[in-house]
C-alpha cells in the first residue's frame, strides 16, 4: 500500500517487539488483585500474606514481626531494629530471622502506585528440615550473627513467588503444589548469599535459635519481671555471652527488648481496647505510672493520652 509515495507496512508487530512485562511488575499486578485496597491480608496458602498502601507513612509504624521473608514488588520500605536502619526496595529482600519489635516506615507509595509487598512467614522446623538437604555434609562456619538480613534480589525467588501467587487462582493448587513452591523458596533462600545466615535459625545449639528461645521467653512473660541471669540460664549460656549475643542478634539488651514489648503491647491495649494507660501500664507490667508516662514518651514521641488521641484520628499504616 502506498501513500504519498511511500510504502506503508501492514505487517503485524512482532510479538517480541512489544515491552514484556517484567517479573517484579508481574508479582506487583498478581499482590495487587489479593491486596484490593489498604491493608495487610492473609492468603489461602498458610504463611503468605500481602501488603498494600496508597500513601507512605509520615512516621514509623510500631509492630513485632515475626520471622519471615519480605519482597517488595513496588515502592520501598525502612526499617529500624534497635538503632540499626534498613531500607529496601524492589532489588533487595530482607529476612528477619527471629521475632522481633520494630519500626516500620513505608517511604515510597501513591495512590497510583501504591507499596505493595509479599510476606513469607520462616518456620524454624522447616529450615532445619530444608538445611539438611541443602548442606549435606554440614553448614559452612558463619561468624555474623543478626536478626535482619537485607540481599540483593533473587529473580529465581521472585518467579518462585509469581507461580505461588497463581496457585490462588487454580482449584487445588493452593492445598497441592503451593507448598511446593514454598519450599522452592526457602531451598533458594538457602541458597542465596545469606542462605547460610539464615538456616541458623533452624539449628538448637546456633546462638541464632538460642536467642530466639530467650525472645519467645520474653514474649510470654513480658509482663513478669525478668533476670538475664535466668534468661542466660534457660538457653544454656554464661550471662556474658548470653548478653553479647542477644545484643549482636537483635541491637538490644534483653531488657530493653521487654521494655520495647511493654510498650508496644500498652499502646495496642489503648488503642484497641480503649483502655486508659493506668490500667494498661500496670497490664504490661510496670509498677510506677510516672515511669511508665515518661519511657512511653521517650520511645513513642509524645505523652500516652495524646499519642492514642492522634492515632485514632489517623488511619494507621500497613506493617508487613
Amino acid at each position: 500500500m502506498s501513500t504519498n509515495g511511500k510504502t506503508a507496512s501492514l505487517r503485524p508487530p512482532n510479538k517480541s517487539e512489544q515491552p514484556r512485562e517484567t517479573d517484579t511488575t508481574k508479582l506487583a499486578r498478581l499482590i495487587s488483585a489479593y491486596a484490593p485496597h489498604d491493608g495487610v491480608f492473609e492468603l489461602r496458602i498458610p504463611g503468605v500474606h500481602a501488603s498494600r498502601l496508597s500513601r507512605f507513612n509520615r512516621e514509623c509504624v510500631h509492630t513485632l514481626r515475626l520471622p519471615c521473608l519480605s519482597i517488595i514488588a513496588q515502592g520501598a520500605k525502612t526499617i529500624v531494629v534497635g538503632q540499626e536502619v534498613y531500607e529496601y526496595d524492589p532489588s533487595r529482600m530482607l529476612v528477619y530471622s527471629v521475632a522481633l519489635p520494630v519500626a516500620a516506615q513505608v517511604t515510597q507509595a501513591s495512590y497510583s502506585e501504591p507499596y505493595l509487598a509479599l510476606r513469607l512467614d520462616l518456620e524454624p522446623q522447616k529450615i532445619a528440615e530444608l538445611v539438611l538437604k541443602v548442606y549435606p555434609h554440614g553448614l559452612p562456619p558463619v561468624q555474623e550473627r543478626s536478626a535482619v538480613y537485607i540481599t540483593p534480589v533473587d529473580l529465581s525467588i521472585v518467579s518462585a513467588a509469581i507461580r505461588l501467587m497463581e496457585c490462588l487462582a487454580q482449584p487445588g493448587d493452593a492445598e497441592l503444589l503451593a507448598p511446593l513452591v514454598v519450599d522452592e523458596i526457602l531451598i533458594r533462600l538457602l541458597r542465596s548469599p545469606i542462605g547460610v545466615r539464615v538456616a541458623q535459625m533452624g539449628f538448637a545449639e546456633s546462638s541464632v535459635h538460642r536467642v530466639a528461645k530467650a525472645i519467645s521467653w520474653l514474649r510470654a512473660n513480658f509482663s513478669q519481671p525478668v533476670k538475664v541471669e535466668e534468661l542466660a540460664e534457660l538457653v544454656h549460656m554464661s550471662v556474658s555471652s548470653f548478653h553479647e549475643h542477644f545484643k549482636s542478634v537483635t541491637s538490644m539488651s534483653p531488657l530493653h527488648f521487654q521494655k520495647v514489648l511493654r510498650l508496644q503491647e500498652a499502646r495496642r491495649l489503648m488503642l484497641s481496647t480503649m483502655m486508659d494507660a493506668g490500667t494498661a501500664s500496670q497490664r504490661v507490667g510496670y509498677l510506677s505510672a510516672s515511669q511508665f508516662s515518661r519511657e512511653y514518651s521517650r520511645f513513642f514521641g509524645s505523652a500516652p493520652t495524646r499519642d492514642i488521641a492522634r492515632l485514632r484520628q489517623d488511619n494507621p499504616g500497613v506493617t508487613a
